[in-house]
């Protein structure tokens, strides 16, 4: 005799996480859109801290972290959510609000979670593809949306394909949808955008009661490893998501190093600055070999292979050592996403390419 699983664990894909290969040397980790600087020494000053008190459990309602980003952002912190990274956040928004009947609507290729969303409620997902340039088509997306949608979701700056749109494009997306679609933009490299400030969106939020702003610690803040991300929404968003979530799912080290985090804005603006000298310097060098990439507005390219095999490529620069992602893993074949590491590594995946090439 076998288990038994429901129907709709059949129709859950398999987050395609980045492959580690086998190889002689150093890596070169451009696969995962990571930071290459660690945490802030503070920050672990902070973690190291907590170990002392790893016999407690962490504080369920996060509520320094709260504040801490109430204050930084101004919204209210009884409308700051925080999860375990913000996919938390995004599979408990589709535990709360979908259900068979019910509808998201996405754009393609987009973030990978975002599949997961309909499948694991046993709700209808509506893919919208990308525009030419590789951006989210606003108007096509509502033309989509239904009696039955609940959620739409916009990545600004998209994953993989790098490109962003303005706040205004949001805003006047945003104000054409019914009041019952939650409309959730996925700001998860929000700080790398050259469109906006990070700021900007926020004005949104009291415009738009059914708003949803998803942001992380994964990123720019060198955080991937202990895993947290926020929500800036309305109550009724927070109370919803919470309700649905186990208990304690944002660890203690994780809320300690969040808060010591964000506390370090100076570093957040070095970071930011480093990056956009890299973007430039990767994308000068893959112009210059003929190969386009998307206005990247982000910490990766989005880089198109032409008629190049994408496995021969992938598989080529990881035997010299340097981990990508493939296009086909992402949603659409014959690209390659590459983070930004520092100068070193990226001048060692330019090396590579050629040698690849």
């Amino acid at each position: 005799m076998t288990l038994e699983f429901n129907a709709r664990i059949r129709d859950i894909p398999i987050y395609p996480a980045a492959a580690t290969y086998a190889f002689g040397g150093e890596l070169v980790k451009l696969a995962s859109n990571e930071t290459p600087w660690p945490p802030h020494p503070q920050v672990l000053e902070a973690v190291e801290a907590q170990l002392r008190t790893l016999n407690r459990y962490p504080d369920p309602e996060k509520s320094l972290l709260r504040r801490r980003i109430s204050e930084r952002t101004g919204v209210p912190i009884g409308r700051v959510a925080v999860g375990n990274g913000s996919c938390e956040i995004l599979l408990a928004a589709a535990d709360a609000m979908l259900e068979p009947g019910a509808e998201v609507v996405y754009a393609w290729p987009s973030f990978s979670i975002y599949p997961h969303l309909a499948a694991m409620a046993g709700a209808r997902a509506i893919e919208v593809p990308l525009n030419e340039a590789g951006e989210h088509d606003l108007e096509a997306m509502a033309r989509e949306v239904t009696h039955a949608t609940r959620l739409v979701i916009v990545c600004n700056p998209n994953n993989p394909t790098a490109t962003a749109l303005p706040p205004a494009a949001v805003d006047a997306f945003t104000a054409d949808l019914p009041r019952h679609v939650a409309v959730v933009v996925d700001e998860a490299y929000i700080e790398f955008s050259t469109l906006q400030d990070p700021d900007d969106t926020l004005a949104l939020l009291d415009r738009h009661p059914n708003l949803v702003l998803l942001r992380t610690f994964s990123k720019v803040y060198g955080l991937c490893g202990l895993r947290a991300g926020y929500a800036l929404g309305s109550q009724d968003f927070r109370l919803a998501v919470d309700r649905v979530r186990q208990p304690f799912s944002v660890n203690a080290l994780a809320q300690a190093a969040a808060v010591e985090a964000m506390a370090h804005q100076d570093e957040v603006e070095r970071r930011v600055e480093q990056t956009a000298i890299e973007r430039v310097h990767v994308e000068s060098a893959l112009a210059e070999r003929g190969l386009e990439s998307t206005d990247s507005q982000a910490n990766f390219s989005w880089v198109a292979l032409g008629d190049r095999d994408e496995d021969d490529v992938v598989n080529g620069l990881a035997e010299r050592g340097v981990i990508v992602r493939a296009g086909k893993a992402l949603g659409d074949e014959g690209w390659l996403r590459v983070t930004y590491g520092v100068r070193h590594e990226n001048d060692r995946f330019l090396a590579a390419l050629d040698e690849v090439l």
